[in-house]
């Protein structure tokens, strides 16, 4: 709980959007997910393919910022 679901545009021009996960539903801590988008809306969903998880660790698929 508490890990943030990025939902990317499918089109150009469309804004992402972000939800909270608030519950998890499904077994070992899989989908379906209870989240509250950032308009305080809340829902249960499955995320798919355009969803990106960002769980609050270290992201080790990006390299560190150099500079």
């Amino acid at each position: 709980m508490g890990d943030v679901l990025r939902f990317t545009g499918r089109k150009v021009g469309t804004p992402e959007h972000r939800a909270t996960v608030i519950e998890v539903l499904g077994p070992g801590g899989g989908p379906p997910y209870r989240v509250e988008y950032d308009d305080g809306q809340p829902t249960a969903i499955f995320p798919g393919p355009g969803c990106l998880v960002e769980t609050g660790e270290a992201d080790l698929t990006t390299p560190p910022h150099v500079g």
